[in-house]
């Protein structure tokens, strides 16, 4: 359960300032041709079936989306965005439209048509939580961490339920893993019960939007609770046998955080799929990018091409096995994506031009008809 009222800072005339949700100067410039028509900016913090809480000044009002209903589905509003509503007095009232988006978290969707979802809109910081109370998935983490680096974000890694290591070597080694495949990211340690490591996180957070990521069970429901300082999200025991959670959250909430910026909590994810995410990829496994300029070949594979110095950094131990094979297995799954998209754009635009020359030789044939 999510409760908006409980984290809304108001001003001293009882208004809600918008800029404690990131509102600056260039979306005041943006919104400028809508504030003409008379239309208040808001921020979105919840979506649920085609309709949306959003903050205004004036408080936060339950807002109708048919308007902005795009075919497209990355298009359509979500939690984090910044938006044009009906002013005051309307009832219903409706989104108008979206402002821009200045970053945008997306996934790839489990459906067949290989389109885009949008997790959460115009974060600075990607926190992608993993839970040390169940085995390391190194592979999940780089798969999230190519998400965060695409989405324009600043990821960083937080190992939640650390006091469930008591070992200091343990956790140490633990933490050398992550980093290892979490080049030029920050990886934090945090027991959120106990309240270990969560001045870091805090002072990270505290400008800002930041989205909280992960899978169910991972701890960030009560992560949320630690940032935000009180209760807004409910939080239930992960299974023992596994370590999986339950889906407490089953919508993405924007919180604002006591000592300033916001939070993004998501719900679990279980499939965490690319979508053309290959500078993403490419950051996450920078080291392997940068010894493919050796390579003698500039379309080098990293197989077993002669003069392959990626294939020699294995041999010699300099680079683990596994990275590269994490790495072949993001760039052909991003490849496959990409290809498949570019598929069905393919196949739009040449429905597209069917029914424009359909339509057009109906007008001929008109034309024709008249001239007869």
């Amino acid at each position: 359960m999510f409760h908006t009222s409980l984290n809304t800072p108001a001003t001293s005339d009882g208004r809600y300032a918008l800029a404690s949700y990131g509102w600056d100067e260039g979306r005041t410039a943006e919104f400028t041709p809508h504030a003409e028509q008379g239309l208040l900016p808001g921020r979105v913090v919840r979506v649920d079936r085609g309709q949306c809480d959003v903050v205004t000044s004036a408080g936060v009002i339950r807002a109708d989306t048919e308007f902005v209903v795009p075919r497209d589905p990355m298009k359509i509003v979500c939690t984090g965005d910044w938006v044009a509503v009906d002013p005051e007095g309307d009832d219903p009232r409706y989104v108008r439209t979206l402002l821009p988006r200045r970053t945008a978290f997306v996934r790839s969707t489990s459906s067949k048509r290989s389109e885009g979802q949008i997790l959460a809109a115009n974060v600075d910081h990607a926190i992608i939580a993993v839970s040390l109370a169940v085995e390391l998935d190194l592979g999940r983490v780089e798969r999230f961490l190519a998400l965060a680096w695409e989405s324009g974000a600043q990821p960083v890694v937080v190992l939640t339920k650390a006091d469930l290591v008591p070992d200091p070597v343990t956790l140490a080694h633990l933490v050398q893993d992550v980093e290892t495949s979490a080049p030029g990211v920050p990886v934090l340690t945090v027991s959120a019960m106990a309240g270990d490591g969560l001045d870091v996180l805090v002072g990270l957070v505290r400008s800002g939007t930041s989205v909280l990521l992960g899978q169910s069970g991972a701890g960030k429901s009560t992560l949320a609770n630690a940032l935000v300082g009180e209760d807004v999200m409910d939080v239930r025991a992960a299974r023992d046998i596994d370590g999986k959670g339950r889906h407490t959250t089953t919508t993405r909430n924007l919180l604002a955080l006591p000592g300033g910026g916001v939070l993004i909590d998501t719900p679990g994810l279980r499939g965490v799929g690319l979508f053309d995410a290959g500078t993403g990829v490419g950051q996450v496994f920078s080291e392997i990018e940068e010894l493919a300029k050796g390579c003698r070949f500039a379309d080098c594979g990293h197989e077993s091409e002669p003069g392959c110095a990626v294939c020699l950094a294995v041999e010699t131990g300099e680079l683990p096995v596994r990275r590269l094979e994490s790495y072949r297995k993001l760039m052909r799954e991003n490849q496959w994506i990409v290809a498949k998209t570019d598929a069905r754009l393919r196949s739009e635009i040449k429905k597209d031009w069917k029914k424009k020359g359909a339509e057009g030789k109906a007008a001929m044939e008109a034309k024709r008809g008249r001239w007869r």
